[in-house]
């Protein structure tokens, strides 16, 4: 089956104001950076985004939250968004904060089919015991908490232990950006881009993936692949120019020794 679209503009047309997205991506690195886009395009807003973060503020996610097309926020680390921060203290967006291996693991359940699962990060803290502030009103008080969870004792091999009970997360759409892809879906990430890719891919209803370069089935080695097809339901080509616009979260230099490079 031949998934691919012929832009992204396309790609997106059918996702609707309110919807729930899975976000590849961590800081700026392997984000779908062209779908959001054509999202912004698009003119939807009221959207659940679930990502590691939330871009910054004029690349990635933090576009779309900059037009206010963002209502609610599931992710890890929110702090090189200072719109994020303004948003949120102001009462303007709900934001879930969730441990970074337990919102992977929430996302790689939902995408298995696995509805919850116990873990033991967060135990003993608000993540566990409820009151983590989601929202707040325009005078700084709390108007929505998180609830408590539920707590349940196993034994380990250090003795009983507590565990916390974590709900799978599955969204309406995924978006993710791959190094590679064919034509029937099939993924290969590159480096570090890979980071909560494959996840959002896994749970989303509907998968789109841009690809920085298109193949033919069969070109990608079965081994190598990340993603598989059934995952995706839609593939966009990026064009060389989209393929290497890629920013550089934080840009840190030192001071070239005298005579260097002489």
């Amino acid at each position: 089956m031949d998934k691919v679209v012929t832009s992204a503009a396309e790609a997106v047309a059918d996702i609707p104001s309110g919807a729930t997205l899975s976000v590849g991506g961590f800081g700026l690195c392997g984000i779908p950076s062209v779908l959001i886009d054509a999202l912004l395009s698009a003119g939807v807003d009221e959207l659940e985004a679930v990502s590691n973060n939330c871009g910054v503020d004029d690349w990635g996610l933090g576009r779309l939250l900059a037009e206010r097309r963002i209502r609610r926020m599931i992710s890890s680390y929110v702090g090189e968004n200072k719109e994020f921060a303004r948003q949120y203290l102001s009462g303007e967006l709900e934001v879930e904060l969730t441990p970074q291996g337990t919102l992977a693991e929430r996302m790689r359940a939902g995408g298995s089919g696995i509805p919850a699962f116990f873990t033991a990060t967060g135990s003993g803290t608000q993540v566990a015991d409820g009151g983590l502030p989601w929202r707040y009103d325009d005078a700084g008080n709390v108007v929505v908490s998180s609830p408590p969870k539920q707590i349940q004792t196993f034994e380990t091999a250090e003795g009983p232990r507590e565990f916390v009970l974590e709900h799978a997360i599955v969204a309406d759409f995924g978006l993710v950006r791959a190094w590679k892809g064919d034509r029937h879906g099939n993924l290969v990430y590159r480096d570090s881009a890979r980071n909560f890719n494959p996840l959002a891919a896994m749970c989303g209803r509907v998968t789109i993936a841009e690809v920085e370069e298109l193949v033919e089935p069969g070109e990608i080695d079965p081994n190598h692949v990340h993603t598989p097809g059934v995952f995706v339901q839609r593939v966009v080509a990026l064009t060389p120019d989209q393929a290497a616009d890629k920013r550089i979260e934080k840009r840190t230099v030192r001071t070239r020794a005298a005579g260097a490079g002489a």
